[in-house]
This record gives structure tokens, C-alpha cells and sequence, in this order.
């Protein structure tokens, strides 16, 4: 494998990488607050929908590309706000079980965008083609040789998910606010007690997952397919989850972990390029980020540890 192509490889694993940062991150808040969200994957579907119906219509406006799908970025943040309120409402003030609104969120998800596509583009499954994002140069350190053209050569989503790790690990580790986020999911009781509102926190905590989550959704929007369909986040939410729990509910881990799958997304896409991989029928290719997936989860079985409180509604009267 010459520089080149291996430069070309780590560059599109970071653009994969970045949706899964921005849910992963998301899912994070959620779960330190004691909120079980597999909803994220359902959140990414409405911020990548959300995405494209705001790029498109600014669009149409009149709006430039770069202004346009920043305003698909806004819209998804609110969409994904809006959703991840009913998971909030569902299972912290009526106490219903987490994992199935989780998963009802999902399927509304699928079944809502599609309908919406086919609505508003005369029954096709498909949004019409978006401009979005270009990739960014950094003056000065893209003359750097290999480093520069693969690190600082980047959609500007990338460049905001890492600034978010380095503000979500400082606010969950270095602020009053983070402790009581992360208190609410160890002990609720205890943080009770001292006058922290849990339900408050983990409303804000479920919140913050809807906002982010829907970013990772539309950053897929804005960067990789420039359209929504069906199949657009195609289990990206599951992956985030499984990278935010390999990552052991940490930002700096998630990171870690989302580039790893990353990884194995970016490399289906080069790997027909070597003479070995001939043989290898193209369906076990594109399998590889599922399975790695599955084989992460069941490995991180017994060794990461949950917040102590995740997935259990808080009752002040049992206290």
C-alpha cells in the first residue's frame, strides 16, 4: 500500500467517523443521566431527513451551498430535540420501560421520514440532491507532507465533533453541571437528597442526545450522500451505540472507538484495490462494519461498566 491511498483511507475514515462521534457523544449525555437511549439511531434518521428538507429549501431560497446546509445543520439539531423529547417524556415522567421507547422511537422514525420524502417529492423515495458541505483546508497545515492533506483537509463537521469531545469530556469531568448529570445516573437518591433535580437533568441529558444525535444524522446528509432515503443512516445509530459503549460511556473512548468503526467503513470502500480481495464476494465486504460491530458488543461484555442507575426511573417517594 503506497502513502497515497493510505492517506486517502485514514481521510474518508474520519468522514465516516464523524457522524458516529457526534451520536455516540449524544448517547453518552443521555446514559450518564441514567436514560437508556437506543433511540439514536431513529434520532439520526430524523436529523439526516431534517438535513435535507432544510439544505433544500434554503436552497431554493436562493441560499449559497455552505449557508444552505448549515441551515439543514440548525434544523436537524431542532428536529432531533423534538423527538428526543418524547423518549424523555415516555420513560422519565411516565416511567415507561426505556429500551422499548427507545425502539419505538426507531420505528417511528423509519415509517414518518418516508412518508414525509414521498410527500413532499411527489412520491418519490428520495429528496431531491443538496449541495452540502465541501471540505475545508487549514492554511499553513495542509502544506504539512501526508499529515496535512489527511488530517487538515476536512468537512468542517469534523473539526466540530472533535471540538465537542474536547467540550462534552470537560463538561461531564470539570464542570458542577457534569457531576450532577453523572450523579443522577450513579445514585438519583443521593443527588436527591442534595437538592439536585434528577428528572431536570435528565431531561436536559436526553435533550442533548436528540440535538447531537440529529447531527450525526445530517452529517451524513451534508457530506456523504447529499439526499435522504430510507436507507440513508442504515444502522449508524446502532454503531454509535456500540462505540459508545466500547468507549465506556467516556467522550475521549467514544472517540476513540467511532474511528475504529470508522475504520472498517472506509476500508470496504478501498479494499477491492488489493489482488487478495478479488475472491471475497462484495456482500462479506460490506458486511464488515456490522460484524465488527457484534464482535466489539459481545467482547465488551463484563469489561465496561454502566452508570449504576441506567435504565432505572426514579421514584422520590421510594427514596
Amino acid at each position: 500500500m503506497d502513502l497515497i491511498t493510505l492517506g486517502q483511507i485514514i481521510n474518508t475514515t474520519l468522514v465516516f467517523a464523524t457522524a458516529l462521534i457526534f451520536a455516540s457523544l449524544g448517547g453518552i449525555f443521555s446514559e450518564r443521566s441514567g436514560v437508556t437511549n437506543l433511540g439514536i439511531e431513529g434520532l439520526m434518521i430524523f436529523g439526516a431527513f431534517a438535513a435535507a428538507i432544510g439544505g433544500f429549501y434554503a436552497e431554493d431560497a436562493g441560499m449559497g451551498g455552505t449557508a444552505a446546509a448549515w441551515i439543514g445543520v440548525l434544523a436537524a439539531i431542532v428536529f432531533g430535540v423534538i423527538v428526543s423529547l418524547i423518549h424523555a417524556v415516555a420513560s422519565i415522567t411516565f416511567k415507561a420501560d426505556q429500551v422499548i421507547s427507545g425502539i419505538v422511537i426507531n420505528f417511528l422514525a423509519v415509517g414518518s421520514t418516508l412518508y414525509l420524502v414521498k410527500l413532499l417529492f411527489d412520491g418519490s423515495g428520495e429528496s431531491e440532491l443538496i449541495q452540502g458541505f465541501t471540505k475545508l483546508s487549514i492554511p499553513g497545515l495542509t502544506d504539512i507532507p501526508f499529515i496535512g492533506s489527511v488530517f487538515f483537509n476536512a468537512y468542517p463537521t469534523t473539526y466540530l465533533a472533535i471540538i465537542l469531545v474536547i467540550a462534552g469530556w470537560y463538561v461531564l469531568y470539570k464542570t458542577p453541571f457534569g457531576l450532577r448529570l453523572r450523579a443522577v445516573g450513579e445514585h438519583p437518591s443521593a443527588a436527591d437528597t442534595v437538592g439536585v433535580k434528577v428528572n431536570r437533568l435528565r431531561y436536559i441529558g436526553v435533550m442533548i442526545s436528540g440535538a447531537l444525535a440529529g447531527l450525526g444524522g445530517a452529517t451524513i446528509t451534508l457530506t456523504t450522500t447529499g439526499t435522504f432515503s430510507h436507507n440513508t443512516i442504515s444502522g449508524q445509530g446502532y454503531i454509535a451505540i456500540a462505540a459508545m459503549i466500547f468507549g465506556k460511556w467516556n467522550p475521549i473512548g467514544a472517540l476513540g472507538a467511532a474511528v475504529f468503526f470508522g475504520f472498517s467503513q472506509a476500508i470496504r470502500n478501498y479494499v477491492q484495490l488489493f489482488a487478495w480481495s478479488q475472491s471475497i464476494p462484495q456482500e462479506i465486504i460490506f458486511m464488515l462494519p456490522y460484524v465488527l460491530t457484534i464482535i466489539v458488543l459481545v467482547g465488551a461484555v463484563g469489561r465496561s461498566s454502566a452508570p449504576a442507575a441506567l435504565g432505572q426511573p426514579y421514584d422520590p417517594g421510594k427514596r
